[in-house]
This record gives C-alpha cells, sequence and structure tokens, in this order.
C-alpha cells in the first residue's frame, strides 16, 4: 500500500493543483512511484464525444509526466463550474463515500505515493442533499497527512491561520505549509512567511516563485518523509 499526503489550500484557486504538479513531478523525476488523487472536481470540459475530462487531473499528468491513467485519478467529475456538493445535486450524480474509499485503495495498492487533492478549501461541502458529506470527512477516513497551500500575498495571514485554526479544530495533522507566488526579497511577503511560521508553530516548507517549473528548496527525499 502507499505512503499518502493530503494537498489543502487557503482557498480555491490558491495553486492546488499547480503544487500537486510539482511535488508529482518531482517524485516521479526522482525515480519514484507517484500518483494522483482527487475525490470529486467539477468545472470540466468535454470531449467531443461528450464525456468530460478531469481538467486537474489531466494537468497533472501532463505536467509531471506520469503514467497513470486518467480513469484512475477521480472518481467523480462535474462539468458546473460551481461547489461540488452543488454541481453533484444538479447533475445528479452525489459523491459516495464507499466508491471513494475503493477507488483510492486501487490507486493505492498500485503506487508507491499517492499525492491526495481537495476540492477548494478544507470547509468545502462534497455533499449535501439530505446526506452530508465534507471533505474532513474524506481525509479522516482515508487517514491523510496534509500540507496547506496558500499564497504567498495580502490576506494570507487570515487564511492560513483559519484553515489552521479549522484543522486542529478536526483534529487533523498538518505538517507544513507552501507558499505560492512567492517573491523573493518582497518586505511583505518575507513578513507573512515569519508570522505564519510563529502563528502556527508550522514550517514554511517551500517558497514557490510563479511559474516555477520544479519545487524549490525541497529534494524528493525530504518530499517522500513527508508521506504516511
Amino acid at each position: 500500500m502507499s505512503r499518502n499526503l493530503f494537498i489543502t489550500g487557503t482557498g480555491t484557486d490558491i495553486g492546488k493543483t499547480y503544487v500537486s504538479g510539482l511535488i508529482v513531478k518531482a517524485l516521479h523525476e526522482a525515480g519514484l512511484d507517484a500518483a494522483y488523487y482527487k475525490a470529486a472536481m467539477s468545472g470540466n470540459e468535454r470531449r467531443r464525444d461528450g464525456s468530460l475530462i478531469p481538467g486537474d487531473a489531466l494537468f497533472v499528468k501532463n505536467f509531471s509526466g506520469i503514467s497513470q491513467s486518467l480513469e484512475t485519478m477521480c472518481p467523480y467529475v462535474y462539468e458546473q463550474a460551481v461547489s461540488p456538493h452543488l454541481a453533484a445535486r444538479l447533475e445528479g450524480r452525489p459523491v459516495q463515500m464507499e466508491v471513494i474509499k475503493k477507488t483510492f485503495q486501487q490507486v493505492s495498492r498500485e503506487h508507491d505515493y499517492v499525492i491526495v487533492e481537495g476540492s477548494g478549501g478544507i470547509t468545502c461541502p462534497i455533499r449535501y442533499d439530505g446526506k452530508t458529506l465534507w471533505l474532513t470527512d474524506i481525509v479522516r477516513e482515508l487517514g491523510l497527512p496534509s500540507l496547506m497551500v496558500a499564497d504567498a500575498g495580502l490576506g494570507t495571514i487570515n487564511g492560513v491561520m483559519l484553515t489552521y485554526a479549522y484543522m486542529q479544530q478536526k483534529n487533523l495533522p498538518l505538517k507544513g505549509i507552501l507558499f505560492n507566488n512567492f517573491h523573493a526579497g518582497d518586505v511583505m511577503e518575507e513578513d507573512n512567511r515569519r508570522m505564519c511560521e510563529e502563528m502556527t508553530g508550522l514550517p514554511v516548507l517551500a517558497c514557490i516563485p510563479r511559474g516555477a517549473q520544479m519545487l524549490p528548496g525541497l529534494g524528493a527525499e525530504e518530499l517522500a518523509s513527508l508521506f504516511d
């Protein structure tokens, strides 16, 4: 069975998919058997045959160079660009925990390291139609440790602290923070890094410049040590 790591973020479009791709790419290029999984993804386009393209999964696959099939990366793919719980209701295909467990375990059996990306921020509802399923339920059920992705710019202290406090409340282990869109030497962003470390007690493991093609400051061995 694989060792696994969950990627959450301080909000939507914060760079979780991009950072997931960087991590998978680093492991893959070091010769490690890395894979990607996301329980539910919304806002996807259709192929000519009408089937949905899991866009985040396709990005990670192409960016990292892994051979894992798209079909194994995400069991619930929706067209509507809304929260997964609403997309599922609009499209008539609610998320089932049993399906998530089964498909994740299949990926876990076939690969050594699996990055699991969250949908939106950590409080994202995955199902809310009389039955409820939250992203935190999935993280707990799969027994995943987490890394938090945050934008390096203005407002990140608040976003980091709220995410950290919520995960502490839910007893979900966080191993560190990754700053995206970081400008080295920028007074505010350097202070954001220091403040987030001091206020959470978590290390900022990497500061990633916009458009980076590799994860700065983290080698494959150190990355692999973050997986449980």
